[in-house]
Order: C-alpha cells, then structure tokens, then sequence
C-alpha cells in the first residue's frame, strides 16, 4: 500500500508541478536559449529537476499522512537516508545553481566529489569481495561520478534523459520486488513515479528540459541505487545496475574516448554522443529517442536475467552485452574508432612502436658517439630505408653521403637540419613512402645533433682531428 501511494502520488504531482514550474521560468526568462550545437529550436525552461525532486518529496509526505492508523514504516537500509539523502540535495543544489548561474565545470565537479565523498563515507559503498576499504570506497566514488555526469550527458535529446532514466529506475524497482527489497522499492517507487509524470510534459517535442538540477541529481541518486542493488546480489553484483545505465554510461565512455583520439579537451562540447550519431543516420529525433529506448530496454531484460543470481546467467549476459555493444558502436560509424581499427588492422601501431624502438636505439646511439665517424654508423641504419633516395652530412669539416639509385625519377622531398656553422643533415626520400624512423622526431634528432656537434667541436680529440 505504501508504496503504491508513493508511486501514484509522486506522478500526479509531477504531472500538476511540472507545468506549473514551467511557466513560471518561462516568465521570469530562466531558459535554455537554442544555438548551433543545440538540437532544441526555442527558449526551454529547465526546470524539470525542481519539479521531479519536488513530487518525490510531496509523495514521501502524503505516504505518511494517509498510512493506516498505527502502522509503523521501517526502512531496511537507512543508509539510503543517512547518506545517500543529504549527498542527494547537496548535488540537486550545485545542479540548481549551475541552472541559474551556469557554473564552471570544475565547481561542478567539485561538487559531486564532495558529495560522493559524503556518501561513501556514511556508508553508501560497495562491498567487493577481497578487496580492501579504500580501493571499494575509491571503485564507489568514481561509479557514483559516471552516473551522475553519464546521466547529464546524454541529456541532449527531447525525452532522452529522462527516458532513459525511468526505463534505469523501473528496472531497478523490478529486481526489488523479485528480491523482497521493501526497502530498495521504497527509495525506487517516487522516483518513477515522478520521471513517469515529467515524461509527459518532456517527450519529443519537450516544452521543458530536465536541466542539471534533473539529470545531476537524477544520475546519483541511480547510482546509489544500483550500489543497494549490488550488494544484495550474487554473483557480478555491479553487472545489473551498470546494465540498466549501459546507454549512458556507454556515452560517457565514447565521448572521453573520442575526444581523447582527437586530441583535444576532454569537456569540450561537440555533436558526436551516440544520439547525434543515430540522427546523422537519417532518423528523426521522435524515432531516435524510441530507438535508445528499445536499447534501454533489451539491457533492461539483460539486467533481469543477470538479477536471478546464477552463474551461467552471469556468463551469457555478460557475452551478449558485450557483443550488443560492438555492433552498435560499429553501426554508428565513429570515423575516431574507425580510425584505430584501421591502425590495429594495416600493422601501423606496431610499425610506430619499432619507429620509436628505432628512433630511442638512433638517440642513445649518437649520444654515446664519440667522433663525427661514429655518429654516421649510428645514421647509417636510417640509410637503410630503402624509400629514402639521399642522405648528407656534414659534422665538424667532414661529409658523408649515401644515395639510393633506385629511387630516380620519383618525386621526392628533402629536409635540412642546420647544425651550427658549416654543419647540417640533410636527407630527401620518395613522397610515396615518408621515411618514418627519423622524420616523425626530426626535432628530437636536431636537438642531439647539435649538441653532439658543439660537444665534438670543443672535445680535444676533434683539433687532433682537424691537424
């Protein structure tokens, strides 16, 4: 009955609340202005987390009230009150205040590690079996951070986020029910109830977003949840909730990856998340959302069998996630990934490796060097490669030289590196097939090189030398 209550009363309020919070940004001018990177083509508000967290406290309230006369509601898990509760409303307020003052990234990274902290130090951790506090405290902290920003990310989308989030936390709410976790139930039942009565109001064409304060908090409270989860499982414990967040989570993952292939900043917005991708594909965003929703839904079933606690269920699931996974990343066409595979594929990761091999070899090599002869042996394994038609050096009075005839004719480039006064390297090859093992640390060469120059200049075995 209470939890019944607590369902049913969070989705009406959050059906009459969500409207109500609406207009009223929408008149003081607290909206999600469009531009070119935005999907949305009008001022939104983002009020969605003040409304969901709103209705999720009102149904607590009127599960009291209306609780039959002398009944006593006992929790079996107070760790979801005594720190998962407070660590709740610290990340909703740095979501709010990012909402209205749009924070710097850091200060809202901050805030979720403080409130993650707090969290696990009240006890809302995960027990892995032989391991030690720390690094189980560590392992919590770092899954509640990828929830609660995997949740925040993949909230680009009408109905997305939330979407997502209600198919996490039904399935959530199933697996305690199968387990007789009333207390698991307890925490799960307003929370669905509440994305259920926001949906309606943020499905394709949304008339409000779900803002930080919605998907901030929205993703850590599903973390803390699937922690609960897990440590009332056997077997892989994590694999159920990190399946009911795949979508998310898996968003996160490519777009640190994607960006980190790139070469460029790891927080540096762009269209590349996995709902961009399905879009570029020609689908529109109505049937883009229900695709990732059918996805949510297969992990979901996924995350159901795995809940049954055995063994063999673990293995399959386990395979069939993990093959789900690459086909989709393969259908979406990441020219990064595509990229990679194609270096792993032609042998070009493992011909940089020998390149650096090569190149480590050649350095430690001239500098042990300790006349211009020596320093030509060590250049001479560079000469070898049969695609480089010439190679010239002149070091303290002395020049050295080695052409390659079978390469006349073709179209070459050449490179010098000046190496003091009467002094340089200079080496051409083939267009076709840049020379690889010098030309990718041409700087690192030039540096040694001179220094092994002035070294052989002011070294008494060079003026013998010279006379």
């Amino acid at each position: 009955m209470v939890i019944a209550t607590l369902f049913f009363s969070s989705c009406l309020v959050s059906l009459l609340v969500t409207p109500a919070i609406r207009d009223l940004f929408l008149k003081w001018g607290l909206v999600d202005l469009p531009d070119e990177r935005k999907l949305h083509t009008h001022p939104t508000p983002r009020s969605g987390g003040i409304a969901i967290m709103l209705s999720c406290a009102v149904s607590f309230g009127i599960a009291y009230l209306l609780r039959p006369g002398g009944t006593v509601i006992s929790i079996q898990h107070r760790v979801l009150w005594t720190a998962v509760l407070p660590a709740t409303v610290l990340v909703f307020m740095v979501g709010v205040a990012d909402d209205l003052l749009d924070l710097r990234p850091r200060y809202k990274l901050l805030g979720q590690i403080v409130a993650s902290a707090f969290a696990v130090s009240m006890g809302a951790h995960l027990t892995l079996p032989h391991v030690p506090f720390w690094l189980n405290a560590a392992i919590s902290m770092i899954w509640l951070l990828a929830c609660t920003n995997a949740v925040n990310l993949i909230d680009g989308m009408d109905g997305l986020a939330s979407g997502v989030s209600l198919l996490a936390a039904g399935t959530t709410f199933v697996v305690a029910l199968m387990h007789g976790n009333f207390g698991l139930m307890l925490a799960t039942a307003p929370l669905v109830g509440a994305l259920l009565g926001f949906l309606r109001y943020n499905f394709v064409p949304a008339s409000v977003f779900l803002g930080d304060a919605g998907s901030l908090t929205v993703g850590f409270i599903l973390g803390c949840l699937g922690m609960v989860w897990s440590t009332h499982t056997v077997g892989l414990g994590l694999l159920g909730p990190l399946l009911t967040l795949a979508l998310p989570l898996l968003d996160v993952t490519l777009a640190i990856s994607r960006r980190y292939l790139r070469r460029v900043p790891i927080t540096k917005a762009d269209r590349g998340h996995i709902h961009h991708r399905i879009l570029a594909l020609g689908f529109s965003t109505r049937h883009a959302t229900l695709i990732l929703y059918g996805c949510c839904l297969v992990f979901a079933c996924l995350a159901l069998m795995q809940s049954l606690g055995r063994r063999e269920f673990d293995i399959i699931t386990l395979a069939l996630f993990v093959i789900i996974i690459l086909l989709g990343v393969h259908r979406l066409e990441y020219v990064e990934f595509q990229a990679v595979r194609e270096v792993l594929q032609n042998g070009t990761l493992r011909n940089i490796v020998a390149d650096e091999i090569n190149m480590q070899e050649l350095r430690n090599a001239l500098l042990s060097a300790s006349s211009a002869e020596e320093c030509w042996r060590a250049l001479s394994r560079v000469c070898e490669d049969p695609h480089l038609s010439e190679v010239t050096m002149q070091m303290v009075g002395l020049e050295f030289k080695h052409i390659n005839e079978t390469l006349h004719g073709e179209p070459t480039y050449s490179v010098f590196l000046p190496l003091g006064e009467g002094n340089g390297l200079a080496l051409s090859g083939s267009l076709r097939h840049p020379p690889r093992a010098m030309t990718t640390r041409l700087h690192q060469l030039h540096v040694v090189l001179r220094e092994k120059v002035q070294a052989l200049e002011n070294g008494p075995h060079i003026v013998k030398q010279a006379a």
